[in-house]
C-alpha cells in the first residue's frame, strides 16, 4: 500500500513538471557573476523548465536584449532573474528604466530578484517598486525554482 502511495505521489510531480515545462519559453538571467550563471543556467536545464536561457552581465545589456525582444531570434522572456550588486546599472537602475519600456519589450509576467541574505531594508525597498514579483536567496537550487515556478506559473 506505501509503494502504491509513493508512485502516485511520484506521478503527481512529473505530471507537475511536465505542465511547468511546456509553460516557459525563456528565462532571462541578469547577474554579473559568471559562476552564478553557470549555476543557475545548470539547474534550468536540468528542470528542463524552460526552451532557452539568456544570460546578460549586468542591467545594461539586460535592457538591449529586452528592447530586441519579439524580433528575429530575440524571444521576450517569461522570467528575469535579477541580481541587484552589478556594475554599470544594478538591479535597482534596472528595474526604474525597465519603467519606460514599451509594453511589448517587458517580461511576460515575473521577476524575482536573487540575492545574498535579504535584509529588512532591502525587503521595504521592494515594496516600493510594483515589477518585483518576489525575492530569492542565491544561489538557484531546483527546490526553489520548483517552488518559484508553482508560486508564479501554476
Amino acid at each position: 500500500m506505501e509503494l502504491k502511495a509513493r508512485n502516485c505521489i511520484l506521478v503527481a510531480k512529473i505530471e507537475i513538471m511536465v505542465k511547468v515545462r511546456e509553460k516557459l519559453e525563456c528565462i532571462l538571467l541578469v547577474d554579473d557573476d559568471e559562476a552564478t550563471n553557470f549555476i543557475h543556467s545548470l539547474v534550468i536545464k536540468k528542470m528542463a523548465c524552460a526552451k532557452e536561457i539568456v544570460t546578460r552581465e549586468n542591467g545594461l545589456k539586460a535592457l538591449d536584449y529586452l528592447k530586441n525582444s519579439g524580433l528575429g531570434d530575440f524571444h521576450r522572456p517569461d522570467l528575469i532573474l535579477l541580481d541587484i550588486n552589478m556594475p554599470h546599472m544594478n538591479g535597482w537602475e534596472f528595474l526604474e528604466a525597465y519603467k519606460s519600456l514599451d509594453e511589448n519589450q517587458r517580461a511576460k509576467a515575473v521577476i524575482v530578484m536573487l540575492t545574498s541574505p535579504l535584509g529588512p531594508d532591502l525587503a521595504e525597498k521592494a515594496k516600493e517598486i510594483p515589477n518585483i514579483s518576489g525575492f530569492m536567496q542565491k544561489p538557484l537550487t531546483t527546490e526553489s525554482m520548483e517552488g518559484l515556478l508553482k508560486h508564479y506559473f501554476d
